[in-house]
């Protein structure tokens, strides 16, 4: 568990998020399905790729940079952004990289197993002579335990399992984020207990392989105990938006793209 003064300090201030995707892999509508969930008319129902930016002492920080990003910018009116951080190296999370090559030299934070895959994938941005008008990235090395400097804050790891895959949540400010987990260790659960804003992924209501269910994530949930609670990373499966709204808890509530958070903690 965080030591309540470290906590204190560094809670301090207000924090917005604004849930850019809400969707996974596939996003909702899914491509040729024909269930009650990708036929809504609710806008609440319509999912992008994951991707999220937080405002935090005066920067932008973005989470994720999936394949609708180029869309989900341009409908928030084209923010600066400081730093990217990256999750893990599945296409849904990184495949609007290349729509970033307004920002010059951008910061982004991701384990080194996901550094050298972007080495691989985005060779021709990493060449000794690149071609004229390819991004330039900043890419900056990350591990599960320490915390490091992002655009002048303080971002904390959080160390979670994707199935059998190693991925990283982040702790900035108020908030823990996390997407994409399947597992999380006691370790981790006690140390984010009592988090004012908690973000999980919870894929749908039957059980996955690799994601959390709704049930499964509302269990850590009970065991964190935040003050308030954003799910995402949600397929068609979850259902409609209307129905499970009205079954959560009631400092729990489902994300929709667009959706903005604000927490302003003053401890």
């Amino acid at each position: 568990m965080i030591n309540k003064n470290v906590f204190a300090k560094m809670t301090e201030g207000k924090l917005s998020i604004r849930i850019l995707g809400s969707g996974t892999s596939t996003g909702v509508p899914q491509i040729g399905c024909d269930c009650e969930v990708c036929r809504s008319v609710d806008p609440h129902d319509k999912r992008l790729r994951h991707s999220a930016l937080v405002t935090y002492r005066g920067k932008n920080i973005l989470i994720d940079c999936g394949p609708d990003f180029r869309q989900q910018m341009l409908a928030c009116g084209s923010p600066h952004i400081d730093a990217l951080l990256i999750t893990h190296i599945h296409y849904d999370h990184i495949a609007g990289l290349e729509d970033l090559r307004g920002f010059k030299d951008l910061p982004i934070f991701a384990r080194a197993d996901v550094i050298a895959a972007l080495h691989q994938r985005l060779a021709y941005c990493f060449a000794q002579h690149p071609y004229p008008g390819v991004p330039h990235f900043n890419l900056v090395e990350i591990d599960d335990i320490n915390p490091f400097d992002c655009a002048g804050i303080t971002v904390e790891p959080i160390p979670v399992m994707h199935y059998k895959m190693p991925i990283l949540g982040f702790c900035i400010g108020p908030m823990a984020y996390i997407t994409d987990c399947k597992t999380i260790s006691l370790q981790q659960v006690e140390r984010l207990h009592g988090v004012p804003l908690l973000i999980i992924n919870a894929l749908r209501i039957e059980e996955h392989l690799s994601h959390l269910s709704l049930a499964q994530t509302l269990e850590i949930i009970e065991q964190v105990k935040p003050e308030r609670a954003v799910l995402i990373h949600m397929s068609h499966g979850i259902g409609l938006h209307e129905k499970v709204s009205k079954i959560l808890p009631e400092n729990v509530s489902l994300a929709y793209d667009g959706m903005v958070v604000e927490i302003n903690k003053q401890l």
